[in-house]
């Protein structure tokens, strides 16, 4: 893939970037934002268009917009509170990555698993050959690693409640994750490295979701 020189290189997130959103959680109002859109240009959206044309390995990534869809909900904050991309992978899995108050968050796997992918993942978990695989892969995982997805209190429809593997069964995604808050390599390039780094390290979690779960195959809504 040819550079594109309308895309300047990236030198990581400048510690304005944590800044801007730490105001914004307490000022999240058009005013504030038309008065520093600048310093979001300049430090968040520009570095993650810069971060994510140098990833293009990993797929086409999508940029977030930064207004909320406030149509439904009660909460009328007209802006997001992070800055979050992410890219599908040619196995089916995720890679995301994302800059707010905290500072960064790096994670990969499935996060919402669809009707189709969650009937084959439960059917996975319940085997005991592939389930014992997974409860394994995650044990390694979870030195490192958060993981999270688990949506539901109890077993789904057709699993009993004392199943060996009910945590896994208690997921619809399944994703390992790591925040790093703002240390000093965030503003260097570095950053990159680390987010590589962190996508590469939890290949063993979506190297069973790619070989069990896989893509949905239901038409998109």
């Amino acid at each position: 893939m040819a550079e594109d020189a309308t895309v300047p290189p990236f030198e990581g997130f400048p510690a304005a970037a944590a800044e801007f959103y730490q105001q914004l959680t307490v000022h999240n109002t058009r005013e504030f934002w038309n008065e520093h859109r600048d310093v979001y240009d300049g430090t968040v959206r520009g570095p993650m268009l810069a971060l994510t044309h140098e990833l293009s390995e990993f797929g086409q990534f999508k940029i977030f917009r930064p207004h909320r869809d406030v149509r439904f909900s009660t909460d009328k904050s007209p802006y997001k509170t992070s800055q979050g991309a992410v890219t599908e992978g040619e196995g089916g899995e995720f890679y995301y990555v994302q800059i707010d108050a905290d500072g960064l968050l790096v994670a990969s796997g499935y996060h919402q698993m669809a009707t189709d992918q969650l009937s084959r993942f439960r059917a996975a978990v319940d085997s005991e050959s592939t389930g014992e695989d997974l409860v394994a892969r995650v044990a390694t995982l979870e030195r490192n690693y958060t993981i999270s997805g688990r949506a539901l209190s109890t077993a789904p429809r057709g699993y009993p409640r004392d199943h060996p593997r009910i945590r896994f069964l208690q997921h619809k995604g399944l994703t390992a994750g790591r925040e790093f808050g703002t240390p000093d390599w965030l503003s260097t390039r570095q950053a990159k490295r680390r987010i590589v780094d962190t996508w590469r390290g939890a290949e063993a979690l979506n190297e069973w979701l790619n070989s069990y779960v896989g893509p949905s195959h239901l038409a998109p809504p």
